[in-house]
């Protein structure tokens, strides 16, 4: 097998293997099995199982940085991206929801930060970055440039960001534990962020 090819194969298996049964919970010979080579073949493209995490880390941030609107929004400049209407506010976030639920790496990464936050304080910062700082600041940014420009009425745009965006953290928390209910959840999101714009938009 090429080593490459290998390398990523070890990643994809750990992934989902710690977002199952955690990184404490995992080890180097289950995920040797899942890949289908030896533990010595494993040892040769990561030194460790933290070798392996560190990697992975490295990767699923990037992934995020460049994908997720929340790691990545600049209102000041990118005021054409504003939704000016509650149809536009509903497509732009559900749109990013159903990104969260459905992109492999993503999902896989954020359960498995739920199981080690507790454990891991190097993830427990990362699933408070990822699930509630940078979420809160991009709603909080994008409700302050819609107060400036008119769209929604004057009043705390921290705790407006947080009566919209955090009902949806928790749906998305939902979500993972209950995939059937997926539909139900965002029909529910859908008239949250009607609702809110009706509460709000002047």
């Amino acid at each position: 097998m090429e080593r490459g090819n290998t390398r990523k194969e070890i990643l994809e298996a750990s992934l989902e293997l710690f977002s199952v049964q955690g990184f404490e919970a995992t080890s180097i010979s289950q995920i040797a099995d899942a890949v289908g080579i030896r533990k010595a073949s494993l040892y040769s493209h990561f030194e460790s199982k933290q070798a392996i995490l560190d990697a992975l880390l490295k990767e699923v941030l990037e992934q995020y940085a460049a994908r997720s609107v929340f790691a990545r929004a600049d209102w000041e400049k990118d005021a054409d991206a504003l939704p000016a209407t509650p149809d536009a506010a509903v497509q732009m976030i559900l749109g990013q929801l159903r990104y969260i639920l459905h992109d492999p790496t993503i999902s896989r990464a954020r359960k498995m930060l739920v199981i080690e936050q507790f454990r891991n304080p190097e993830l427990a910062k990362l699933q408070t970055a990822q699930n509630y700082t940078d979420v809160l600041q991009y709603f909080t940014g994008l409700i302050q440039c819609l107060i400036r420009r008119g769209i929604l009425a004057e009043d705390d745009p921290q705790i407006m960001a947080a009566q919209l965006c955090l009902p949806i953290s928790a749906w998305i928390n939902l979500c993972d534990r209950e995939p059937e209910r997926e539909a139900e959840l965002m029909a529910l999101a859908d008239r949250h962020i009607r609702q809110f714009f009706r509460v709000y938009q002047r």
